[in-house]
């Protein structure tokens, strides 16, 4: 081998060495930003009564079972929850002293079911699924609800306990026209998102809504596209807070769809709060709080004030996460 070919082929060997150590540098580099994905499964619910209804998805969900099973039985457990103050029985009431329910569910065949304006029927999350399963329609509401409630077998039941009856008559002498209180009232909602061991996504919302709100008065809860959305190609949110500001952005929709534009399910929830608040010209007391998951089972949370949180519960991991937010 001539001196001249020798030294060609030592440079050409030295350059691929340096070519492969810096490819493996940056494939580290790429792979340590790269979005990893968690356990499946994975269930995530708003709020502190998130903790219980996760520990009965998780049930099915460990079992094997699928994400809507496990999402409906996950929150039937916070509407049969008679302490509760702003979901199913124990309730608070509208003004006319009724106890009324707004609830919805969706799978991952984008198929979904809800309830508004229900009353006297203690889980509408499971008429909600009836109505998904059962019926040609999205949505059935007031007595029309009811009936078809009745017709499934469901018990009438009075929603409205000792306690919530006492507090309502005392609002009653007041005659004032109620605001919910930042995190006190207007968390009225547990939403949950469950992604099975099969990656397929389901959620379901329900809540008892606004204390003493005008009668017939429905949020964001029952409706597809505000108070939940679910794409099984790309993740599921769900909403918790003021509905009628939730309402007015779709708000969970719009969570989903940022996702589809590549935003993390953080940054996704962010974006959304940022335009509820473009929304209003005065934002004091109007709480909102999205939650997110997406594909890879990442999550995210984020509110306009501070206290919102939000259950996990997943192979490795059961907490209470208090989520970020924008306004103290």
């Amino acid at each position: 081998m001539s001196r001249r070919n020798f030294i060609k082929l030592s440079a050409l060997g030295l350059g691929g060495l340096l070519v492969t150590k810096l490819s493996a540098n940056t494939s580290s580099s790429n792979f340590s930003k790269r979005r990893m994905p968690s356990q499946k499964p994975v269930v995530i619910s708003t709020w502190r009564h998130g903790t219980a209804a996760n520990k009965a998805a998780w049930k099915k969900l460990s079992s094997g079972e699928n994400a809507l099973d496990a999402v409906e039985a996950g929150v039937r457990v916070t509407e049969s929850d008679a302490t509760n103050r702003s979901v199913g029985l124990g309730g608070y009431p509208d003004r006319e002293g009724k106890v009324t329910l707004d609830a919805c569910i969706m799978n991952h065949e984008s198929e979904c079911g809800a309830v508004a304006f229900l009353q006297d029927i203690e889980n509408p999350i499971s008429v909600a699924r009836k109505v998904m399963e059962e019926t040609p329609h999205v949505m059935i509401v007031g007595q029309g609800a009811y009936d078809f409630a009745i017709e499934q077998g469901f018990e009438k039941k009075d929603l409205l306990v000792p306690e919530t009856k006492a507090a309502w008559l005392k609002w009653k002498e007041s005659q004032e026209q109620k605001k919910p209180e930042v995190n006190s009232e207007n968390h009225d909602t547990i939403g949950m998102l469950a992604i099975d061991v099969d990656g397929n996504i389901s959620g379901a919302c329900t809540t008892s809504g606004w204390a003493y709100k005008l009668h017939g008065r429905v949020g964001d809860s029952s409706i597809i596209g505000a108070g939940l959305f679910v794409d099984n190609e790309i993740g599921g949110a769900c909403a918790t807070g003021l509905g009628e500001a939730v309402i007015r952005i779709a708000g969970s929709h719009t969570v989903v769809e940022l996702m589809r534009q590549g935003k993390s399910p953080q940054e996704a929830c962010e974006e959304a709060v940022e335009r509820i608040i473009k929304k209003h010209k005065n934002i004091k007391g109007v709480q909102v709080g999205f939650l997110a998951i997406n594909k890879m089972g990442e999550t995210g949370a984020y509110s306009v004030y501070k206290g919102f949180n939000y259950a996990l519960k997943n192979n490795v991991q059961e907490e209470l996460i208090d989520a970020e937010f924008k306004m103290k």
